[in-house]
């Protein structure tokens, strides 16, 4: 433990005082996102409201002893921690019970559950925060890199066999702190260029899709070539060329002797452009042409794989969700039903709301999950956009002043824990708030500190001041 009598003194009250007002603003939503008449009061152990202050006081009790123990004591247990987190994921999948698809929960005695995947947020974190710290350590090294990839993979791999598709999403954000610490930024433009392709080809077709790799590809190639003219000239005069194939292939006669789908005639006439490429730019030798090729080989294996993803690797619902956020299917009864009510719900409370209490969309409970994944609509119809704002001011505050000492810590591992927690609340913020408006979907992820639910909230309150007490260590 720490016995110095100074341990406050640096606190970063500011993140404090944002944390108390999201726990506060959080309490009081619950509460009216589950109000009726007949309803228990505030306090009630009986109704939701009273559950979360109960955990609200165990987490503010848990927050004061995270400051009470050394910031060294944090890296001696983190690999311990980061052990008994995959434990708690494998035994989830055998003992766990379902939830909404995901069997994510263990039961406790006394009524409550636990959802391990929450608490190895933190495990996670203070391991790449211990990993990262050691001697010599380079994340553009393969075995430094391939090490930090593993203890990211391991917690997402018995996540996603639940499946907790929100979850996985969460841990995508490290890559955020991965590319702060070296990682190179193509390898987030390729993780871009393959979202981008799935959506494509999930709203319109393969070949749509693949004319759309084509196109950036030619778009790079031009704005590395040393003849960005004649480069572009070319790109564009195939794309424009082979847009009309579709159309070509449904003319009669071509239209009964083909008996294939445009997107194979469009690669088979791409073949010989791309051999040409190969051999211009070996006899040229020019450098980097390899690496055009084969993200452009890859991107056609995606493209083709899509179709077998979505079918046969998403969950119905989840399939249902994104079909609708794509406008593919409208289903206002069924899996749009919910983000439908948000945004009715959202846009009826117009600049300051219709008043605490006062919402009709909440009252009347026609939003399912209200007090939990769509607490924010809540916000919306009852504090109007003027509370939406200021409850995205005050995230936006936390993620800026964990930026904010994170670049001025002196040792790498407390750096990187504290991008480590910066990622994950805006990936949670980004993707809670983004699906109750309808530009995200519905996966299940809570808005920290304002949704109900214990697991949550004292996950983010340890994430918090964990970072909070390795703050201190700039200050020596």
């Amino acid at each position: 433990m720490n016995s110095s009598g100074n341990i406050y003194r640096n606190l970063d009250w500011t993140v404090i005082g944002c944390y108390a007002a999201l726990a506060l603003f959080g309490w009081i939503n619950i509460y009216a996102s589950t109000y009726s008449e007949e309803a228990a009061g505030i306090f009630s152990l009986a109704s939701r409201s009273g559950n979360q202050l109960i955990w609200i006081g165990a987490a503010a009790v848990a927050a004061v002893l995270v400051l009470m123990f050394s910031s060294r004591f944090y890296k001696t247990i983190a690999w311990p921690l980061y052990i008994l987190s995959a434990v708690l994921l494998a035994a989830v999948l055998v003992f766990g019970h379902e939830v909404n698809g995901s069997k994510s929960w263990l039961s406790l005695p006394g009524g409550f559950a636990i959802q391990p995947s929450e608490f190895s947020k933190i495990a996670t974190a203070l391991c790449l925060s211990k990993v990262t710290d050691s001697f010599g350590f380079n994340l553009s090294r393969t075995a430094d890199f391939l090490k930090t990839a593993a203890i990211i993979i391991v917690p997402v791999g018995l996540i996603a066999l639940e499946p907790d598709v929100g979850t996985i999403l969460v841990y995508c954000s490290l890559a955020f702190m991965l590319y702060r610490e070296g990682l190179p930024g193509k390898i987030l433009g390729y993780a871009g260029l393959a979202i981008l392709l799935f959506l494509v080809t999930l709203k319109f077709s393969p070949f749509v899709s693949i004319l759309t790799a084509i196109g950036i590809m030619g778009i790079l190639r031009t704005l590395t070539s040393r003849t960005p003219v004649r480069t572009f000239l070319i790109y564009a005069a195939f794309i424009t060329a082979a847009a009309f194939l579709p159309r070509l292939l449904a003319t009669e006669p071509i239209s009964g002797i083909t008996g294939m789908a445009p997107e194979y005639w469009l690669l088979i006439l791409t073949a010989p452009f791309l051999i040409w490429f190969i051999i211009y730019n070996i006899r040229r030798k020019i450098q980097g042409w390899g690496t055009y090729v084969l993200s452009l080989i890859l991107s056609i294996f995606l493209i083709l794989s899509v179709d077998f993803i979505f079918h046969n690797v998403l969950q119905p619902h989840h399939r249902d969700r994104i079909e609708n956020l794509l406008g593919i299917s409208q289903d206002l009864m069924g899996a749009g039903y919910n983000v439908n009510q948000s945004k009715i719900a959202i846009g009826s409370g117009g600049l300051t709301g219709k008043g605490f209490l006062e919402g009709t969309q909440t009252k009347f409970n026609f939003v399912p999950e209200q007090s939990t994944d769509f607490i924010f609509c809540t916000i919306g119809e009852e504090w109007g956009f003027l509370g939406c704002i200021a409850v995205l001011g005050l995230y936006l505050t936390i993620i800026l002043r964990i930026i904010f000492s994170a670049e001025r810590q002196k040792e790498r591992g407390f750096r990187v824990y504290s991008y480590c927690v910066a990622s994950i609340v805006f990936m949670h913020v980004f993707v809670n708030v983004g699906m109750t408006i309808g530009i995200m979907p519905v996966v299940g992820i809570p808005l920290p500190l304002i949704s109900y639910g214990g697991s949550s909230f004292l996950t983010f309150t340890l994430l918090l001041f964990v970072h909070l007490r390795f703050d201190l260590e700039r200050w020596k």
